[in-house]
């Protein structure tokens, strides 16, 4: 069941494009739509163990567990809705990277040979995949690359964040970050909403609001299965399993015609990868 769980997380997660556009065309913005789906974990968690939400009020640190991991959710799912999937799945992926740098400053854990290894490995498989066709210097090809980018060094802060704060419970944690992930997006919506940028909430239709009920109970579901797998199976498993989610988002978006693998990105995305097979070897 452990390897499953996981494979379910990352099924979602992978998957969770499609939905996330099929929101977007009924005019429910993906900030909007994250900030309803992990209100939903709130109230669950909330009603389940409520002896975490004045420990969470009175932790610092896990308020700031709560804003980077809502800066997570809201680029993620803000970037794969706009722009080409498996860009911003490979770039969110950059973790290696940015893990061995944040390590470096909030654990002062040393940059080691096989870091520095890995950090070129991920360096360079970006490259390659914000290179364009042809002729022309590596760049961000728009707010979606943008997105993915610091998406990923969120996710990297997050985790070691959650290495920092291992000593709080796995609930305190849980509920850290679905108050993030509710409040965060919820803040940003209302400032670019005020700007122009994000539109309004679309009226109460069914249409949205069930596919929105329905994703909420999805995603904490997929939360739940992450934790009881990462418990019951070594770290190094954890992570290799994780990383099917590019393997789902790659796959179910060029089937559907939303991404295009160019052989830049397949080289890239290869040696992004592998970056991170090596770091799980490093955690094991």
């Amino acid at each position: 069941m452990a390897p499953l769980s996981l494979i379910f997380n990352a099924l979602v997660w992978g998957l969770s494009w499609w939905p996330l556009r099929y929101l977007q065309t009924q005019g429910l913005h993906p900030i909007w739509a994250t900030m309803m789906f992990f209100s939903l974990g709130v109230l669950l968690i909330g009603v389940w163990r409520p002896s975490v939400i004045p420990g969470f009020v009175r932790q610092p640190a896990l308020i700031w567990l709560a804003v980077v991991a809502g800066v997570t959710n809201a680029t993620f799912n803000w970037g794969v809705t706009s722009g080409d999937v498996v860009r911003v799945v490979l770039l969110f992926y950059l973790m290696p990277l940015w893990a061995a740098l944040l390590a470096r400053w909030l654990l002062h854990e040393p940059i080691t040979p096989s870091a520095m290894m890995r950090m070129a490995l991920a360096l360079a498989g970006a490259m390659l995949v914000l290179k364009p066709q042809g002729a022309g210097w590596p760049h961000l090809s728009g707010l979606s690359d943008a997105l993915g980018l610091l998406g990923g060094m969120g996710f990297a802060l997050t985790n070691v964040l959650l290495r920092q704060q291992a000593h709080q419970s796995a609930s305190a944690r849980a509920f850290a970050m679905f108050v993030g992930c509710t409040t965060l997006p919820g803040l940003l919506g209302l400032v670019l909403c005020w700007q122009g940028v994000v539109p309004v909430w679309p009226a109460l239709d069914w249409v949205w609001v069930g596919p929105v009920l329905a994703l909420g109970g999805t995603f904490f579901l997929s939360n739940l299965a992450l934790q009881y797998g990462a418990s019951h199976l070594p770290v190094q498993i954890t992570s290799v399993l994780m990383l099917t989610e590019v393997l789902f988002a790659s796959v179910s978006s060029v089937w559907a015609g939303d991404a295009t693998l160019t052989l830049n990105i397949i080289v890239g995305g290869s040696l992004i990868l592998l970056a991170a097979l090596l770091a799980t070897r490093n955690e094991a």
